[in-house]
């Protein structure tokens, strides 16, 4: 017997991993250095962020990305395939804002008391992981009733704007070394050009950007010293005793933990579903389980961060990243956690180096977002879009008016609608935007299906989310959204008439 097809799984270790490595390191790096930057930037003391939350975090970083790889590694030997990509993992990105900006520091502002900031934001992430362990058990229902292009509509929603635009903003500030950075990792990863010596597109597009930012003076020789100065080595430790104390403080910040958290859930979902068009099916309970238990664990540890399943399967694997760019990446992120050597990463390598990454990432997931998609589909998915784009702009107009000593109340909604911002709609349609943008593409998919009842129960559904400030609102509780309730059951009403109307061809179609 021939032995050609004793393929044996996936090796722990190929060619492709390497750019894998370099590709899914740098998106978890950036995405844990910009939450501690963000820690750092509100003046929380060095020991508590390095000591405390960064080994924590580190830790459920590293245990995802070490468990997603062995997941990985049996079903490439249950399958017999050598093909089998593992699911990439990393912290919440929307999330280390929240606790940082909107939760941690209105504390302090309070109490004048970092620790028990702190508490409040441990508090705070434990509610995150027992809603996303929760959602584990959702989300298999989720997939039953919501279609997938809905599913997959909405994570190219994320994609474009919170994966894609600010890196790209960042590209065309610094376009000397952004462009060369992005073309060498599009040829690289898209083209699949061979470059010199075989290198791995991630790495040269690194080196690169790195060789060009020190050379012209972008990067700075004082930032590095300071960050050497502050080097310490730091280890997990149980923050069990901060919990009781965070959570007399919590109640204030549970109406934006809870849609929060439901927030994350679904997007991991979304990449499960992602993963799965792509080729590879992981068990959705099983999967979701991770993210759910691993930020519990982090918030015992003193974590202040949820981490989720990424967005990107399909670039890694089309990369030919398999399993040991996962094993990598969470083996890395724990050593170089632990040993302190996180800001002093930052301040050698350009952060303008590492963004064109995610540019690809956002390319691949809209690919296969709009390539597994019915024709007809297609203007659902478009419209899935709409929700992101208007938080997205609505998050820009806060932070700008921020940096400028007010907001858009002290300004005035109308002011702002006179002059073309559509705060107070952008802000309802945005509110919760991956949940309303898969109920609004659900229901315009079984309108153009023709199937008026569906789409009108799906209304009627998003009716009550929005009462409830599910969706559509800024806060959880009843009549918390019951604008925007009015106006999706009117839109269900309308179905429903619709769907008692038929003209002479429908009627010969529906008799046929």
């Amino acid at each position: 017997m021939s032995n050609s097809k004793q393929i044996l799984g996936t090796p722990w270790f190929v060619k492709g991993d390497i750019n894998g490595f370099f590709g899914l390191f740098s998106n978890v790096l950036t995405n844990f250095l910009a939450a501690i930057g963000l820690l750092v930037a509100i003046n929380m003391p060095r020991d508590i962020v390095y000591g405390h939350i960064v080994p924590a975090a580190a830790l459920t970083i590293g245990i995802g990305g070490i468990f997603f790889a062995i997941q990985a590694r049996r079903k490439s030997l249950r399958e017999n395939r050598d093909d089998v990509t593992a699911l990439p993992y990393g912290l919440s990105v929307p999330h280390y804002f929240v606790v940082s900006f909107a939760v941690m520091l209105p504390v302090y502002a309070n109490t004048q008391d970092w620790v028990l900031a702190w508490s409040v934001g441990i508090a705070w992430n434990l509610v995150q992981g027992i809603i996303m362990t929760l959602g584990a058990f959702v989300g298999p229902y989720i997939q039953k009733y919501i279609p997938r292009s809905a599913l997959l509509g909405s994570l190219a929603g994320i994609a474009l704007t919170y994966i894609a635009m600010n890196p790209m903003g960042e590209i065309f500030t610094t376009p000397y070394i952004g462009l060369i950075t992005l073309v060498i990792v599009l040829a690289g990863w898209l083209a699949h050009k061979k470059l010199p010596g075989n290198i791995p597109a991630g790495l040269l597009a690194i080196l690169i950007g790195m060789i060009l930012a020190w050379v012209t003076g972008y990067m700075d020789v004082a930032a590095v010293k300071e960050a050497a100065s502050g080097f310490s080595l730091a280890y997990p430790s149980f923050a069990l005793g901060h919990l009781a104390e965070g959570f007399a403080y919590l109640s204030p910040f549970l109406a934006a933990a809870i849609p929060l958290a439901i927030y994350d859930f679904l997007e991991s979902l979304d990449n499960i579903e992602s993963a799965e068009v792509g080729g590879d099916k992981y068990p959705t309970t099983l999967s979701l389980l991770v993210p759910g238990l691993l930020t519990l664990f982090g918030a015992a540890l003193g974590s202040v961060f949820p981490t989720i399943i990424y967005i990107g399967h399909p670039g890694w694997k089309k990369a030919g990243a398999r399993v040991g760019y996962s094993m990598a990446t969470g083996v890395g992120v724990i050593i170089i956690s632990f040993i302190g050597l996180l800001p002093l990463m930052m301040s050698i390598i350009p952060l303008v180096a590492l963004l064109p990454i995610l540019v690809y990432i956002t390319m691949t997931i809209g690919t296969q977002a709009y390539s597994t998609a019915k024709v007809e589909h297609m203007p659902a998915m478009f419209l899935g879009l709409t929700p992101f784009v208007a938080s997205y702009i609505i998050q820009q107009v806060d932070n700008a008016l921020a940096a400028a000593g007010t907001d858009a109340a002290t300004v005035g909604f109308d002011v702002l609608a006179n002059n073309g911002i559509k705060y107070v709609g952008w802000d309802t349609l945005g509110s919760s935007d991956i949940l309303v943008s898969m109920m609004l593409i659900t229901i315009v998919i079984f309108l153009i299906d023709k199937k008026y009842k569906l789409a009108a129960v799906y209304s009627f559904v998003a009716a009550a989310l929005s009462f409830v400030g599910l969706i559509h609102a800024p806060e959880i509780g009843f009549g918390a959204g019951q604008t925007a309730a009015l106006g999706y059951l009117a839109m269900g009403i309308t179905l429903l008439a619709l769907y008692f109307y038929r003209d002479k061809d429908e009627l010969n179609e529906f008799n046929s």
